[in-house]
């Protein structure tokens, strides 16, 4: 994670300011519909010496670009979901109202950019007049990008989007998904329980359709002593929005002791350029914690 720490001595991520217009809407890139076939040649085995060094420079050229683009997008929460729920379904709704409580805070909204859960949360960040970026990923079906990002940037490599999805992000949410999502909700616990990255929420929305998995990690895996209990405890789930928020919030502000400090700013000379528009908003999530303190008192 790209941290640093602020006065307090927490760690911080980089949070600089201003952002996205609606305009930059329109100035995303392109999206290819053909997959990467050479990726598909990369992952066959060892080829050429030429064609291992070429695939390196590629490789570091993504992760470059990458960096590029997300360096100044200030505290993200990143959003995990399947790209095949349509509108109506009642997870796409969920999604959406989450993306709409993230964007009032302040938080950016980061998705995978495709359709279903991604398009939902990206909408409501647009909706309430937030952040709302997309990872996109390369396939030769289902992935198309969706009209709610404010910036747009596609990816060759899943490994290399991997990274730009936990890098920036002080909490991730999952709704329900398939082989991708229980991908990314592993990966993530992953590298919280290795200590690769700090203890962010890893936060699962949609109780009845996680519940099965649910038991199988704690009567199967926990009972086998292949995971902690302390591992299994890290996942909240829910399907309360606010209650989502709430522990969010509780994790920015007390946990890691967030305060918004001066950061990094654009390099004109390497062609940079800021997409904040509005910083974190501490004294709503403040509040947010204050009523669910009090809801929960009754």
């Amino acid at each position: 994670m790209d941290d640093h720490t602020d006065t307090t001595g927490a760690p911080t991520k980089a949070a600089d300011t201003p952002g996205p217009s609606a305009s930059e809407g329109a100035q995303q890139q392109a999206w290819s519909p053909e997959g990467a076939p050479d990726v598909e040649h990369f992952l066959e085995g060892p080829h050429s010496r030429r064609f291992e060094f070429f695939r390196v420079l590629r490789i570091t050229g993504e992760f470059i670009r990458g960096f590029r683009a997300m360096h100044f997008l200030g505290p993200c929460v990143t959003v995990f979901g399947s790209a095949r729920f349509p509108e109506s379904n009642r997870w796409y709704g969920l999604a959406r109202e989450m993306g709409r409580q993230c964007a009032r805070t302040g938080l950016t909204v980061i998705t995978g950019g495709g359709p279903g859960i991604m398009e939902a949360a990206n909408r409501g960040a647009r909706e309430a007049g937030g952040r709302s970026i997309g990872c996109n990923i390369r396939l030769p079906m289902e992935q198309k990008p969706n009209p709610y990002v404010d910036r747009f940037i596609e990816f060759r490599y899943f490994f290399v989007r991997k990274v730009m999805l936990v890098k920036y992000s002080y909490a991730f949410i999952t709704l329900p998904g398939g082989f991708g999502t229980l991908d990314e909700i592993f990966e993530t616990a992953t590298l919280i329980q290795t200590g690769k990255i700090a203890d962010f929420p890893l936060v699962l929305m949609g109780r009845d359709y996680w519940q099965p998995m649910l038991d199988f990690l704690e009567r199967r895996m926990v009972a086998e002593g292949t995971i902690d209990r302390k591992d299994l405890d890290r996942l909240v789930v829910t399907d309360d929005p606010a209650e989502a928020m709430s522990h969010i919030a509780e994790a920015i502000i007390h946990r890691f002791g967030f305060r918004w400090t001066p950061g990094r700013r654009p390099s004109r000379l390497l062609g940079e350029r800021s997409v904040l528009n509005r910083t974190v908003d501490l004294s709503a999530l403040s509040s947010l914690l204050r009523s669910r303190s009090r809801a929960r008192r009754r």
